[in-house]
């Protein structure tokens, strides 16, 4: 295949903002911030889900400007 690196790391990029976009009650980070900050499962839920839905959608935002200079 005749792919660019550029437009590997693209691919590579949003690949993984997939995943971490839906990654919630699955991931030890979930959990151990909310054991360790002693809140509650409703408001570490919330507060996770919004971190990660801003990573998932600045990463794909990116990776979609790697690809058009790619």
């Amino acid at each position: 295949m005749a792919i660019s690196m550029l437009n590997r790391a693209a691919m590579c990029l949003a690949i993984c903002e997939g995943a971490t976009a839906l990654s919630h009650i699955n991931d030890a980070g979930f959990w151990l911030v909310g054991s360790l900050l002693k809140i509650d499962e409703k408001t570490t839920l919330k507060s996770w889900s919004i971190m990660e839905t801003l990573i998932g959608v600045i990463a794909l935002i990116v990776s979609l400007i790697i690809s058009l200079f790619a």
